[in-house]
């Protein structure tokens, strides 16, 4: 089952260290859908250097949409 995060209308950093703790309890071949208010740009370089595989868009109610799998 895909875990949602829903991290709108929180104030940083907290967005990013809701993914993360996620992120430490995802299992391998899992995979997350994070939602935001904006781009996490730190958080993209995080997932870059640690193997992660994400897509992300932009909604049409403006909500940043990204799906992480730790493969």
């Amino acid at each position: 089952m895909k875990k949602i995060v829903d991290a709108r209308g929180l104030e940083p950093p907290q967005p990013f260290e809701l993914a993360m703790d996620t992120l430490a309890d995802l299992p391998k071949g899992e995979s997350m859908t994070l939602l935001l208010d904006r781009m996490p740009y730190p958080l993209f370089r995080i997932l870059d250097r640690d193997g992660y595989k994400y897509e992300n868009r932009i909604r049409d109610d403006g909500v940043v949409e990204i799906d992480i799998l730790n493969p």
